[in-house]
């Protein structure tokens, strides 16, 4: 029988897909769900850093009363705050590393460095395996240049690391003037992993009554294609675990991630629209796939159509393009 386990920023992992951040995963029912249906890890729904910037300013104003006289009252403060965002999040990871065996891998949705990167912290304490920086950043702010803007991802890793010694995944998007370099240059700063990419809702205008709408809130399977190209093009090039995210909705979009050379997949849009059993089933179709070409190990053949590796890298490119204008492709 295929032998899917792998290893994904030095965590050992029972199979390559990870169930993605998301509102799925935001509870510990949830996350034995995901274990029981195979998924080999678990990133937390995100805490954002506004909320945890709205916990500093609490414990600043308690710090300022005064009762505060020891450290030991923060706990008291803690307490009091039991529903607020940034405590159930650490609650969570608690629990649920209690609960399950496979990797918990907490996230923070984050768009600056500033004040809150010593919370990290706190997230490793609580038992986090690791942690996903998912780093928001949209090429729409006028009074930033694309230099300020891919300096910003730099500044976050190296206030992260200075409070923390778990693994880091920073999770990025694909607006970038030159991809490929940031994607290497994110590489050698230090972090453990690269998940391409993180999905932006997209706007969309209601004409009867004047409103924005949110829209193609889930993915559909055809996004595969900007992380499988991008995988593709840095497996060979990045100095740290590429894991592919958006698109992937059933087990040969994780076999054509793994070929790109990707160490793991994640997931949300296909759970949300065919349940947590999804996982079992892909992961049925990756074994199968594997016994029919005769591997026995997913090193078998990940990275086999690399962009370094395929006997057609231009395919990667601009090839595809010219041929389909040119007739040539249907």
């Amino acid at each position: 029988m295929a032998n899917l386990e792998t290893k994904y920023m030095g965590l050992s992992l029972k199979n390559p897909i990870i169930a993605a951040s998301s509102g799925l995963t935001n509870s510990v029912s949830d996350i034995k769900e995901f274990e029981e249906n195979g998924a080999g890890a678990v990133v937390l729904k995100s805490i954002f850093e506004e909320e945890i910037l709205l916990e500093l300013e609490k414990d600043q104003s308690a710090m300022n009363r005064e009762s505060f006289l020891f450290p030991e009252t923060v706990d008291f403060f803690d307490n009091l705050a039991s529903d607020d965002a940034y405590t159930e999040h650490l609650k969570l990871i608690r629990e649920a590393k209690k609960e399950v065996s496979i990797p918990i891998i907490a996230s923070v949705n984050c768009v600056s460095a500033e004040k809150w990167p010593a919370y990290a912290q706190s997230l490793q304490d609580a038992g986090a395996d690791a942690i996903e920086l998912n780093v928001f950043i949209m090429p729409s702010d006028f009074n930033r240049t694309c230099d300020e803007n891919e300096k910003l991802y730099f500044q976050i890793i190296e206030e992260v690391k200075k409070y923390i010694q778990i693994p880091i995944a920073l999770k990025i998007s694909y607006y970038s003037s030159n991809l490929g370099s940031l994607i290497q240059q994110l590489s050698h700063s230090g972090i453990d992993g690269l998940v391409l990419f993180n999905r932006f809702y997209s706007p969309d205008i209601d004409i009867n009554n004047f409103n924005l709408l949110s829209s193609h809130v889930l993915s559909q399977p055809g996004e595969i294609a900007m992380p499988l190209r991008w995988i593709g093009i840095m497996a060979d090039r990045a100095e740290c675990d590429l894991a592919a995210s958006t698109g992937i909705h059933d087990g040969e979009a994780v076999i054509k991630q793994l070929l790109a050379g990707a160490k793991t997949v994640h997931v949300a849009s296909t759970i949300y629209k065919n349940g947590k059993k999804q996982i079992d089933s892909m992961l049925q179709d990756i074994e199968n796939w594997m016994d029919q070409k005769g591997y026995n190990t997913l090193d078998d053949f990940r990275g086999k159509l690399t962009q370094a590796k395929t006997e057609n890298p231009a395919a990667y490119y601009r090839m595809q393009f010219m041929k389909h204008f040119a007739g040539k492709d249907v």
